[in-house]
């Protein structure tokens, strides 16, 4: 009957991969099991299964060492599946599962006990748990079976039992293996999470075109898009502002290796365009104050340097004050323009009123210019989305109130289905978009992030490419 052992050696003792991909096989017997025990990789993609593992598997006396112990890649995408059964912890070696595109409604909590499992499809299948429906389609393996092993949303008490033995269980294998996998996982689970979306997966990518202008003035720009940042809480807002000023203090050496300006997405009208203008043409509304010629701006602030010399009787100067010999006997300003001709950015100074971060910002416009070179643009933009994800991450474990000034609740990023249950920050990773910087032809000259690009900071952050 099935699941009887059949008599003597396995058919095929050395076959290690089995494509049976694109046939119409509707179900599999346990026959396999005894015919290939050695079998690594099984490619069922592309047939009529409608559950997994399902008869693949003897019953459990069947093999004295288990079913398939070296099984590691399991493939079943463009299936049927309307059941992924728990049973499927039962493979040992499990290192990778494809079912994408199937008829999932749900996904069983014992995949959290599959000791090995790295990497796994779960998209194009209409979950029920519409969280996470989400994380499928944006988060790690690891952050999903994290949720399952939690039992998603809203479970009870039981589970929370049945919880602890599989926690016994893992750490036993864990053990069993060796090395420290534990440590690893622990290390994993601190750091902060963030993907990167590609201009190629992007339908509406932001791109910044420069003029030659810039080359005598000013002549370096990284930009990119950051999404799903939580400013609304208490003192956010505030810890964003004071956290931008420290890093142009610290990493920027007061301005003068780089600057920052950090504009609400929203409020950007794209192409963007870095180029130069005359000190009496260039014109700006400067944070918190009114539309005003850089010329008269800087004479402005000249000003108000030597009221506050004068007042204080000091030497030092705060605020932007300190910044204006950055420009010293330049003939032209460097600014960034948005698609209607207005300045957004006149760095090293200031950036405009327009495109000012709010409370309910929740996606970003990150800019760094320097004179001195591309790589300390590169290395600032890299600390700056470090400093933001811990922001975030502070913000996210810390409820403070949302603040009550009745700014519209944008709806952004993922939302909490179940405020009571506190979120794992780390389920919802900031989304970094690519952005390009071209020169007048169209020619690239800088894509940030590329494949090299935040690696600097990456044993604090985990960057999913």
């Amino acid at each position: 009957g099935p699941g009887a052992a059949p008599a003597g050696a396995p058919a095929f003792p050395q076959l290690r991969s089995l494509n049976l991909s694109g046939n119409r096989l509707r179900e599999l017997g346990p026959g396999l099991a005894f015919a290939a025990p050695q079998l690594q990789a099984l490619l069922l993609s592309g047939n009529r299964l409608r559950v997994l593992p399902g008869g693949l598997l003897p019953a459990a006396a069947a093999l004295p060492g288990g079913p398939f112990p070296l099984l590691s890649r399991l493939e079943a995408a463009d299936n049927e599946l309307a059941e992924l059964g728990a049973d499927i912890a039962a493979l040992p070696a499990l290192k990778s599962l494809d079912v994408a595109n199937n008829q999932l409604r749900e996904l069983p909590a014992a995949l959290a006990d599959c000791p090995r499992l790295k990497e796994a499809n779960f998209r194009g299948n209409q979950l029920k748990d519409k969280r996470l429906e989400k994380m499928v389609n944006g988060c790690q393996t690891k952050a999903i079976l994290e949720y399952l092993r939690a039992g998603g949303r809203g479970k009870g008490k039981a589970e929370s039992t049945r919880e602890e033995a599989r926690k016994k269980k893992r750490e036993k294998h864990q053990k069993k293996d060796g090395g420290d996998g534990e440590q690893d996982e622990l290390e994993e689970a601190g750091k902060l999470l963030v993907k990167v979306l590609h201009v190629s997966d992007n339908p509406a990518p932001l791109v910044v075109k420069v003029s030659p202008g810039v080359k005598d003035v000013r002549p370096f720009i990284v930009c990119c898009v950051l999404k799903g940042v939580n400013l609304k809480p208490g003192n956010a807002l505030k810890r964003f502002l004071s956290a931008q000023t420290k890093l142009h203090e610290d990493i920027c050496e007061k301005r003068t290796a780089a600057t920052i300006a950090t504009h609400d997405l929203q409020l950007i009208k794209g192409p963007l365009m870095y180029g130069v203008q005359p000190p009496d043409e260039l014109k700006i509304m400067p944070l918190g104050r009114k539309e005003i010629k850089a010329k008269d701006l800087l004479r402005q602030l000249q000003l108000e340097a030597e009221e506050q010399r004068k007042q204080k009787k000091r030497q030092n100067v705060s605020g932007l004050h300190k910044y204006l010999q950055l420009l010293d006997g330049k003939d032209n300003y460097p600014c960034l323009v948005d698609a209607e001709g207005v300045v957004i950015s006149f760095p090293p100074i200031t950036n405009s009123e327009k495109t000012k971060i709010r409370k309910d910002t929740c996606d970003l416009f990150l800019e760094v210019t320097s004179d001195t070179s591309l790589q300390i643009c590169k290395d600032v933009m890299d600390t700056l989305i470090l400093k933001i994800a811990e922001l975030n991450r502070f913000t996210l474990e810390n409820k403070e109130d949302s603040g009550s000034d009745n700014e519209s609740d944008a709806l952004c990023g993922p939302v909490n289905l179940n405020p009571s249950q506190s979120v794992q920050p780390m389920n919802f990773p900031l989304v970094v978009e690519q952005v390009r910087v071209v020169d007048t032809d169209g020619n690239l000259k800088v894509l940030y992030p590329s494949k090299t690009d935040l690696t600097t900071v990456s044993s604090l952050l985990t960057v999913i490419r």
